[in-house]
């Protein structure tokens, strides 16, 4: 049978782990909300300033930069979270056998 702390440990983590999955999101919807505010910023100073239109370019690229960068944290996290979850789970598994066998001995 898996010890309390062990078992409290890997909760404890998955917990943590859901929880900086959850805030890298709210990262992304910030630079959404950033290349969008880029988007509107072209479709209104187009022709009027070439330094207005740098500035919208400037927010629209930072926005799908960050968007890439938070995206692949939040892809890269959740794999780790499955895995975290897949090794609590063979341990579990691996401690339910072995006491299964203990009783049968």
């Amino acid at each position: 049978m898996l010890s309390k702390e062990i078992v409290e440990g890997y909760e404890t983590e998955i917990s943590y782990q859901k929880h900086m999955i959850e805030n890298l999101g709210r990262w992304l919807s910030l630079f959404l909300l950033i290349s969008s505010i880029g988007i509107v910023w072209l479709y209104f100073f187009y022709q009027t300033s070439i330094f207005l239109q740098a500035i919208g370019y400037f927010l629209l690229f930072l926005g799908i930069f960050g968007m890439s960068i938070f995206g692949y944290g939040i892809y890269k996290g959740k794999k780790n979270l499955q895995t975290i979850i897949f090794h609590f789970e063979q341990k579990i598994k691996y401690a339910n056998t072995s006491k299964d066998r203990m009783l049968k001995n």
